[in-house]
């Protein structure tokens, strides 16, 4: 693979994800929520940081951007839109836009819903998206700033994509999310079967991310939902689900 991808679990509930390019040995930490876990794995490869990308400003994915800059270089890499509420930034990006990591590139989408500002980065030649907490295994970001017709259209834009990508998000939230998605479809073969990998994944403390593009269209209701109508009342139903 021309691109390695690496979750790096920190905080309560959060992934950082360390990516290298295998050509050139560029290296890229997304989203990174405090910075021990990813200084750790840093070391451990070598030291070499040449992007922190983020794809929102909240502090969960955001609070270890100044320690890692001070101590390994990089630059920092978000939406200019949302530069005001960001860690400073090196390179502020517009829908788009594509960045270089070594050979790799990506494109930038915009994917507000969660956050107005929110941007999602697909690394379109090796097949991974890093879409912080738009979408999720089995599930959608909640809708703090955005609404239900800007999710729809963000997560259209995602499921447009090809069905081969990785996808890459910001939260382990995968068995809580199936608890919910299957009051949604309790007959979705696909949609069990994910919520069974992901109970025995985590009983062996290993992630259930990242997953695939092909496997959350068959099983994610959100990413399912046909309109906006229908994502709005499934996302109400999880905000107030206790399940």
């Amino acid at each position: 693979m021309p691109l390695t991808v690496t979750p790096l679990p920190c905080l309560s509930d959060n992934y950082i994800w360390m990516l290298r390019d295998q050509a050139s040995g560029a290296v890229a930490i997304c989203d990174p929520g405090e910075a021990g876990p990813a200084a750790a794995a840093l070391e451990a490869a070598g030291g070499r940081l040449d992007l922190i990308l983020l794809t929102h400003h909240h502090g969960d994915h955001v609070g270890g951007v100044a320690e890692l800059k001070a101590r390994f270089g990089g630059k920092v890499v978000g939406a200019a839109a949302d530069s005001h509420r960001l860690p400073p930034l090196d390179l502020a990006v517009r829908p788009g836009d594509r960045i270089a990591l070594g050979e790799s590139g990506a494109v930038v989408i915009d994917t507000p819903g969660h956050t107005r500002g929110h941007i999602a980065y697909h690394f379109d030649t090796a097949h991974v998206l890093l879409c912080g907490d738009t979408l999720f295994s089995l599930g959608c970001g909640r809708l703090l700033e955005g609404t239900a017709a800007e999710m729809f259209g963000s997560l259209q834009a995602l499921a447009a994509l090809p069905a081969v990508t990785l996808v890459c998000c910001g939260h382990e939230y995968t068995e809580s999310n199936a608890r919910f998605a299957l009051t949604v479809e309790p007959g979705n073969a696909a949609l069990r079967g994910m919520a069974a990998a992901a109970s025995a994944r985590r009983a062996a403390g290993q992630p259930t991310v990242p997953t695939t593009l092909d496997q959350e269209l068959a099983a994610n209701p959100f990413l399912r939902a046909p309109d906006v109508a229908r994502l709005a009342e499934i996302r109400t139903a999880k905000d107030n689900f206790r399940g």
